[in-house]
């Protein structure tokens, strides 16, 4: 046709030519790209910097190095404030058992009216008139075995009712002992127990199967224990009996020339820090009277009364653990140590004496045995054998402390007694010759 210009249709060689060249300058842009992000991230997207962790980790080490070092003195510290502590926590300890002791000693010296309130509790009102009745049983002591641990035991094993008979021996007076101990055996008294002074009493004592304890050496006491007399032995007893009493223990202390008819024990009443038996022989000086003294030179007073009492028997005597028997036996321990006397009469000053200007007298409740139960030789050969009547009654012990012919008349109680001879008090004199 004339006029019309054909267009040329694109070969295929040209089109290839064309994506070939698409695809280089894709390439070139992903070189150029990758070239760009390799300056800047040379180390990828992901990868820790070599710097920073090197320095990293050397800062941890050092952390770690520096705690263990502190760790260890630390350690040191600590033990060494451990032992520093226990050291102290030792101190501590003997300080408070110190103060417990010092506790201790203050409870025991405190006023007896004050011990009485507390064992009372809360104070109370008088009552009407006629009903009012004061306290006459103190409280007893706290018992503290640390004084003999040794006697704390054979004593558990042997009392009873925390209560036990205790004797004083040697080898004097080992024929009256033995007179004792069977008179005591037969009756079946339980608790009862001989302090044996010397070693040939205590094996007489165990060859008899009769409870005995030994001393802990003690020099002069020991002594006078092994070669003295019965008045030497006698002022022993205070300092011994002690021991019983702040173990706990009530004590029937009892010499060695008595005979037991019945159990002393269904007899007391407890009631008082001692309860002994009276050399009086009758009931006014046995209990006490009002004895008038007569001075004629004082005209219209020239009668004076006076108040008596015979004395109280230190060798048979029931005492309780109570603050004023303790005080009672260092009283007497004290004064026996210093000037001697006998022991019977300081034990009674000390009992008996009032409060009085220069002197602070014992207060301490006392009751009298009955004289007719709890006998004393006098009573029994001068009145009971000769009354038909008395001489039908059964006492509960009988003490031969009147007459120095101790042995025989001893015998002859248990013959009176126990085997039923009639004629057995008759040969001895009321007196002794």
């Amino acid at each position: 046709m004339i006029g019309r210009r054909d267009v040329p249709l694109m070969r295929p060689g040209n089109a290839n030519s064309v994506r070939n060249s698409r695809i280089a300058a894709a390439i070139a842009i992903g070189i150029l790209l990758g070239c760009v992000f390799a300056l800047l991230f040379p180390h990828g997207f992901f990868a820790s910097n070599p710097q920073f962790n090197g320095r990293h980790l050397s800062k941890s080490d050092s952390q770690v190095s520096s705690s263990h070092c502190e760790s260890s003195e630390k350690l040191h510290l600590l033990k060494a404030e451990f032992e520093s502590e226990s050291g102290r926590n030792a101190e501590l300890r003997k300080q408070v058992k110190e103060l417990n002791e010092k506790l201790r000693l203050a409870e025991q010296s405190k006023d007896q009216a004050q011990k009485q309130v507390l064992a009372l509790g809360e104070p109370h009102k008088a009552g009407p008139f006629g009903t009012v009745k004061g306290l006459r049983t103190n409280p007893t002591v706290v018992p503290d075995e640390s004084v003999n641990p040794r006697l704390a035991k054979i004593l558990e094993k042997i009392a009873v009712e925390r209560e036990i008979i205790v004797a004083l021996a040697n080898s004097n007076v080992k024929e009256m002992l033995e007179v004792w101990f069977s008179s005591i055996k037969r009756v079946g008294i339980p608790n009862y127990l001989v302090v044996a002074l010397d070693d040939d009493t205590a094996q007489f004592c165990e060859s008899n199967n009769v409870p005995v304890y030994t001393r802990d050496p003690d020099e002069g006491i020991d002594s006078i224990g092994k070669t003295g007399g019965n008045h030497a032995v006698s002022s022993l007893k205070f300092r011994i009996l002690r021991e019983f009493l702040v173990l706990g223990y009530s004590v029937l202390l009892s010499d060695v020339d008595i005979v037991y008819l019945q159990n002393p024990f269904s007899h007391l009443y407890r009631d008082s820090d001692v309860e002994s038996m009276s050399d009086g022989h009758n009931n006014m000086t046995a209990y006490g009277y009002n004895d008038v003294f007569d001075e004629p030179a004082m005209g219209w007073a020239r009668y004076a009364h006076t108040m008596r009492i015979w004395v109280y028997n230190s060798g048979f005597f029931f005492i309780r653990p109570t603050i004023p028997s303790i005080e009672l036996l260092d009283r007497v321990a004290a004064r026996l140590s210093r000037g001697g006397g006998w022991d019977q009469a300081v034990f009674n000053e000390e009992l008996f004496f009032p409060s009085h200007s220069g002197y602070d007298g014992l207060h301490a409740a006392k009751r009298t045995m009955d004289m007719y139960l709890f006998m004393n030789s006098k009573v029994l050969f001068k009145t009971v054998r000769k009354d038909n009547n008395l001489s039908k009654l059964r006492p509960v012990i009988v003490h031969v402390n009147y007459h120095p012919d101790k042995l025989p008349r001893m015998k002859a109680v248990m013959e009176f007694y126990v085997n039923g001879k009639k004629d057995a008090l008759k040969p001895f004199p009321d007196g002794s010759n």
